[in-house]
């Protein structure tokens, strides 16, 4: 009984190595990792603005200083590649820097306004618009499993936000915190979605480095017209948004770039919905925003969304 299990794993290996392919369970371990990075986002977030830090200069920190340290790689491992770009592949990654810029400024911009729980909540409501996106523009039909993961996983987000709300813990002005969160939600879709096309023909290295360099070089220009300065701030201001560069940004974000060319984009956008689990716990330890029982139901109805999502996405 036990000699045709381990029979068959040197198959396995042989075939992935063969093929090029990591083993399946490969990708499923990143997105993990990259998700209990990305949830350390909005407690820096909140960190840098408290150390005077405006929420701009913040998105452009973030994402200049992870291009600037993913730049020797970049350049050592797919230099050759960078200078054979395509006009195809210059407009797409123009395209996914401005969408990648928007949803940093507008998300991060989100947290001054309302609670962290219903911030990344909303941010997080992306799967909804790239499923539908994917059936309207790639006639890409997900399985029963992954639908039936879709939508316990948005109840979930549904009633974190709902709980959230009539437990009165969101900031001055949440209906624009939260309109804020749900239009980064929009452009971290519309970019997915464009990061999958750029990733089937670009190497880890080269994408990271033209989106996330593309994004900081818009969001300057952002800073230069909105008057917000990137100098004269703190020490610790400037620690924080390095921890931000390295953290949820280099580790979190490229994981799920590294995924995007393994699963499918509808699956890291469910990945994604655990990040108001995690942000909800690190807020109530770090800066005692509690969360009301409702609130952990939702967070129990994400992760059952996102198990049965990746039971759907193995098959």
């Amino acid at each position: 009984m036990n000699a045709l299990p381990g029979a068959a794993r040197p198959a396995q290996i042989v075939t992935s190595r063969e093929t090029g392919r990591p083993p399946r369970w490969l990708p499923f371990l990143v997105l993990g990792i990259g998700l209990l990075a990305i949830s350390f986002g909005a407690i820096l977030a909140r960190f840098a603005q408290a150390n005077g830090l405006p929420s701009l200069a913040i998105a452009t920190l973030r994402l200049g200083l992870a291009a600037l340290i993913v730049t020797p790689l970049a350049l050592w491992q797919s230099g050759r590649t960078l200078r054979a770009l395509t006009r195809r592949q210059v407009l797409l990654t123009g395209g996914a820097g401005v969408f990648l810029a928007v949803h940093f400024a507008t998300w991060i911009t989100s947290l001054e306004y309302t609670s962290v729980a219903s911030s990344t909540a909303l941010v997080t409501t992306n799967l909804l618009w790239i499923g539908i996106a994917s059936f309207v523009l790639f006639g890409e039909r997900p399985g029963s499993l992954m639908l039936v993961g879709i939508v316990i996983s948005l109840s979930g987000s549904l009633l974190i936000f709902w709980s959230d709300s009539r437990a009165s813990v969101a900031g001055s002005a949440p209906l624009l915190g939260n309109f804020l969160a749900l239009a980064g939600s929009w452009c971290f879709s519309a970019y997915l979605l464009i990061g999958r096309r750029l990733r089937a023909s670009l190497p880890l290295p080269a994408y990271v480095w033209l989106a996330y360099g593309s994004a900081a070089l818009f969001l300057v220009l952002g800073c230069q017209v909105s008057g917000t300065a990137l100098a004269g701030y703190s020490g610790a201001a400037y620690l924080v948004a390095l921890g931000m560069a390295l953290g949820p940004q280099l580790l979190g974000h490229t994981s799920y770039n590294w995924s995007l060319r393994h699963v499918s984009p509808t699956f890291v956008a469910v990945v994604t919905l655990g990040e108001p689990v995690g942000s909800a716990v690190l807020a109530w330890l770090f800066f005692g925003e509690s969360f009301a029982p409702a609130q952990a139901v939702g967070f129990v109805l994400l992760l059952a969304g996102i198990y049965l999502a990746a039971r759907g996405e193995g098959r």
